[in-house]
């Protein structure tokens, strides 16, 4: 028999998604409800299948419930849903990476079995995600049971599915953030100190891109410590000092993280340090 599929929010996660399983005949999308009736209507053409509806109460029972809303907006929508009955007995999941497969608690007290399933990449083009998910990984905890159907359905979609501690939720999502937004942030200061510099927009970017690139390469081919080089990694305090004092005068928000970045950095280069020092025989009797 096929599985239904009734989506609870079809923004960008929630349609490349659902293309993903109605397409390779995971899941058979049925019941679509977003922020509006064309938003509704969009992700089902983006979807190719499904049925606009306007509230959680016009939503037909399904197999399977994805709430891919708002963090915020995942507790009343799985207090809305609990209320109405339709998923009792359901597997319903959301795709947050902040909060974990308790939000669902009122949706498990009326026997249905909750996870979470947070997909490990950026969805401003769902289109470009839909044609190229192979290999994505997601990031999954939650009942057994939800997990026993889920699992192998994001494999089939080519997800790369990787437990996590449900009690860890926060600082898992936390290690996306700076890997992705962070660096984002990083890079803006470094591209705006070239510009404090005389030097034009489109050639910052162009003096960052081998330093970011390799860099970024190194940290995932030998690890931070190995990777670290620079002033901090020779432990050359002199130079630090000079460009953190010449940072805060030109731009004090950048001088903070600058700082912060540093103290960081510090605490890194020790254990380059003593890695290096382990792998010299330093310190043996």
């Amino acid at each position: 028999m096929t599985t239904t599929l009734n989506l609870i929010g079809a923004g960008h996660v929630g349609r490349a998604l659902g293309r993903l399983f109605q397409a390779r005949g995971v899941f058979e999308v049925q019941d679509v409800l977003t922020r509006t009736r064309a938003h509704a209507r969009a992700a089902v053409g983006f979807i190719g299948a499904g049925r606009v509806v306007d509230a959680v109460q016009t939503m037909r029972p399904a197999d399977v419930w994805m709430l891919a809303v708002a963090d915020d907006q995942i507790a009343p929508v799985a207090d809305a849903l609990a209320a109405s009955g339709l998923a009792d007995g359901a597997i319903v999941f959301h795709c947050s990476g902040a909060k974990a497969s308790n939000e669902l608690a009122p949706l498990a007290a009326r026997g249905a079995s909750v996870a979470s399933v947070h997909p490990v990449r950026s969805f401003a083009d769902p289109d470009a995600v839909a044609n190229a998910f192979d290999g994505t990984f997601c990031g999954v905890e939650g009942d057994p049971d939800a997990l026993a159907l889920l699992l192998p359905a994001f494999t089939h979609i080519g997800a790369r599915p990787v437990t996590i501690d449900a009690a860890a939720k926060t600082v898992y999502h936390a290690a996306s953030v700076f890997a992705s937004n962070y660096l984002v942030t990083v890079l803006d200061a470094a591209l705006r100190a070239y510009e404090a510099a005389g030097i034009a927009p489109e050639v910052a970017r162009e003096l960052a891109r081998p330093l970011a690139g390799e860099t970024l390469a190194n940290v995932l081919r030998l690890g931070p410590e190995r990777a670290l080089s620079g002033p901090i990694a020779r432990g050359d305090a002199a130079t630090v000092a000079r460009q953190q004092a010449a940072v805060k005068a030109w731009n004090a928000p950048a001088g903070q993280l600058y700082e912060a970045l540093a103290d960081a950095t510090w605490d890194l280069a020790g254990r380059k340090h003593a890695i290096k020092s382990a792998i010299n025989g330093e310190g043996r009797e």
